[in-house]
């Protein structure tokens, strides 16, 4: 996966924003304030920062070993980093974003889902 695919997949959901809180280069993917990927999508290897259920980081890690490493300066238990430019099929890829997008927005005040159902 290219870093314009990455980006055009993470703005591809619902409400979502590109933000660059932190520099220029690092690039946060947002739902209603939240995030739910972080990339520097000119480095290299391309790796983004994804929201997991913990049960599924573990075992993501342990089947994908040092393509899918715990999450770099985020909570360890919740987050995962995903080499994405690398050997990973990009099937599996998206998925990992969904699940990270959807996983934010299960976490938004039931009138935010409910705002954002109906855009």
């Amino acid at each position: 996966m290219t870093p314009q695919e990455l980006r055009t997949l993470c703005l591809s959901f619902n409400a979502a924003v590109e933000e660059f809180p932190f520099n220029p280069e690092t690039s946060v993917f947002k739902v209603l304030g939240k995030m739910f990927a972080l990339s520097s999508l000119e480095g290299s290897p391309l790796t983004v920062n994804l929201k997991c259920d913990p049960e599924d980081a573990v075992r993501l890690r342990g089947e994908y070993e040092g393509l899918v490493i715990p999450g770099w300066h985020m909570n360890k238990r919740h987050w995962n980093t995903v080499t994405v430019d690398g050997p990973l099929p990009d099937r599996l890829v998206r998925e990992l974003v969904e699940d990270s997008y959807d996983l934010v927005v299960a976490g938004l005040p039931r009138a935010e889902r409910l705002r954002l159902d109906r855009s």
